[in-house]
């Protein structure tokens, strides 16, 4: 199994709009970066969701149930074949982790979301899974 993160501003869609949702298609994403992540993503991998800009926390988990297939959500007018992936929800955490919280974290300074901020989706390694998980009361 394989872990990941994904970033999203709970303006836009917080976790507790996926929790009502239950599942969703994990779309918009338009960095080449983030999409070498969604191609990357299998089925079963377990997703940690991060609110962006005014939260600053991991909030909770998600699960990949379908594999990178081409964005719907692309305007004829964008250049790239841009992909979205399908996600699960997962449990809530009990304790939000936060950003600073991180930053302090020793076993998570290596952390892409400490190192490259601005990339929506990004890998996570199984040690930095399982100190968020248990910073987080899991």
């Amino acid at each position: 199994m394989n872990y990941w993160m994904v970033k999203s501003e709970p303006e836009a869609y917080s976790f507790a709009q996926f929790r009502k949702d239950k599942t969703t298609a994990w779309t918009g994403v338009r960095s080449f970066p983030a999409r070498v992540h969604l191609r990357a993503m299998k089925k079963g991998d377990e997703v940690f969701f991060y609110h962006s800009v005014s939260e600053k926390a991991v909030i909770g988990l998600a699960t990949v149930i379908k594999t990178a297939y081409p964005d719907p959500t692309v305007e004829a007018d964008e250049k790239g074949e841009w992909l979205c992936v399908d996600l699960k929800v997962g449990k809530a955490l009990p304790r939000p982790v936060t950003l600073e919280e991180i930053k302090r974290h020793r076993d998570l300074k290596n952390l892409p979301l400490v190192r490259q901020g601005r990339l929506s989706v990004l890998p996570v390694t199984s040690a930095e899974a399982s100190s968020l998980r248990r910073l987080g009361g899991l």
